[in-house]
């Protein structure tokens, strides 16, 4: 069956509850992106495809996670070339609103706070941005909710019994403040996270990547590197030696080095381990931003010892 387009939450709702009804289904997969979709989206897709009876992709560039509006018109709107990536994944259902159905009466009064955790590292550097990411993804959230996941409900009722939503571990600390909200205001779905899909050379893939140069696509590697290099120095029970991996990334000139760090992954404070000279121990994730000429990059690799 070909992958069906809808552009409201009442044709969300709907399309859901039939396939869901039509398959006999009891599970809905739910994969949030901004478009301009490659080869990780790709994976996310494939992932929840597999794991579920029915599931839907949405494609929203959200205006509130953009504080330069000549960033948010210049992100890249490619829904022709999404679709199909999503359709040859298996995907039933992309949910591609307009500003005006998820923002009906314009900025939103009320939005999602992130809190402390949502004001350090890219919230330090992108004011507002996370506050604006949360208030999407939660309206998302909802749209897609089928409706068993709801008390009473039943997959007769075209809901499912199960509902999970799918998200990239390169946003390390978007994945962190979902799991919080989810967890802190009651969500009935279950997150997912997904590994970061990189390209063969090790760039973590991402729809700014297409903005970059040769040459600043291939200074950017430096990031990748010296992410993998506190990892090789984690996995042999070394020092991490963090000053000696950022004076790796500054020593590439078109590299401007936002951050880099070690942090808990769950609460994204600093350890005490990334600056000693005693070895790495424990479980922490490794974070890292920069410009790359105009484009801004994030990345971060998982360490465990």
């Amino acid at each position: 069956m070909a992958i069906k387009l809808v552009t409201t939450a009442a044709e969300l709702r709907a399309e859901s509850a039939r396939l869901l009804k039509e398959k006999g289904g009891n599970s809905f997969g739910f994969v949030p992106t901004m478009g301009a979709l490659h080869s990780g989206h790709a994976t996310l897709a494939r992932i929840a495809v597999a794991a579920n009876d029915v599931t839907a992709v949405s494609i929203f560039v959200n205006p509130l996670q953009f504080g330069d509006a000549v960033d948010l018109d210049r992100y890249p709107r490619t829904l022709d070339a999404d679709m199909q990536l999503l359709d040859a994944e298996g995907v039933d259902l992309v949910f591609a609103p307009s500003v005006d159905e998820v923002y009906p009466d314009g900025q939103p009064l009320v939005r999602v706070t992130s809190g402390p955790l949502g004001e350090k590292w890219e919230g330090a550097s992108r004011p507002g941005h996370f506050d604006g990411a949360l208030t999407v993804v939660a309206k998302l959230l909802h749209y897609a909710l089928p409706l068993c996941a709801l008390p009473g409900g039943s997959a007769a009722d075209g809901g499912a019994a199960a509902y999970r939503a799918y998200f990239g571990q390169k946003d390390a600390q978007q994945l962190a403040l979902v799991r919080r909200m989810v967890a802190d205001l009651n969500f009935p779905v279950e997150i997912v996270p997904v590994p970061t899909v990189r390209a063969e050379d090790g760039l973590a893939l991402s729809s700014r990547n297409r903005f970059l140069s040769d040459d600043e696509r291939e200074a950017a590697l430096v990031l990748s590197r010296a992410l993998r290099l506190l990892e090789q120095r984690a996995n042999a029970h070394e020092p991490l030696d963090l000053p000696s991996a950022v004076a790796l990334v500054r020593s590439q000139p078109l590299v401007e080095l936002d951050y880099f760090d070690v942090v808990d992954p769950r609460t994204l404070e600093p350890l005490a381990e990334n600056c000693q000279d005693t070895p790495f121990r424990g479980e922490g994730l490794a974070i890292i931003a920069a410009k790359v000429g105009p484009v801004r990059l994030i990345d971060n690799i998982p360490l465990n010892s």
